[in-house]
């Protein structure tokens, strides 16, 4: 078993999404890339701990590819927008990638370039890739939101 975890925006929307592919095994919504220690959903939201909303996941190497979430986690969000996703406003909804190895990192930034040559957006990607950090588990009523709503998608 391998780890991901990647900053789309709403992390109960990203959750479901991935949450739906075969070969992952758990998702857990959390936060990651602050500078405190066991964040509340209300001192993310403030927008001054720095942590971003991330969807961890765990998923099984030899049915799913890194690669493959990665087309995932590019195909379900906007990664032209600096703190933005939709309605979402703040650092916590940023466009981000946490590698957990130098394997990662490296297909995270060719995947990356290999998006801004695609001409598929205007903009440039404004996607960070950086290390993974601390994974502070959210509140349990965030876990599996969307599916504890019977919901598919994250509409605001």
């Amino acid at each position: 078993m391998e780890k991901a975890t990647f900053g789309a925006g709403c992390f109960w929307g990203v959750e479901e999404t991935f949450r739906k592919i075969p070969g992952v095994i758990d998702t857990t919504v959390g936060y990651m890339g602050g500078n405190s220690e066991k964040p509340t959903y209300e001192e993310v939201c403030t927008d001054r701990t720095g942590h971003a909303e991330v969807v961890e996941i765990v998923y099984d190497s030899s049915k799913v590819s890194y690669n493959d979430l990665l087309q995932v986690f590019w195909e379900n969000h906007n990664p032209t927008t600096l703190n933005r996703q939709g309605v979402d406003v703040g650092t916590q909804y940023r466009s981000a990638i946490f590698y957990h190895s130098e394997e990662q990192q490296e297909l995270a930034t060719k995947s990356k370039q290999e998006l801004n040559n695609s001409g598929r957006w205007k903009n440039p990607v404004v996607t960070e890739i950086t290390p993974a950090s601390n994974f502070w588990r959210a509140e349990e009523y965030h876990q599996r939101y969307l599916q504890k709503r019977g919901q598919d998608s994250c509409h605001i």
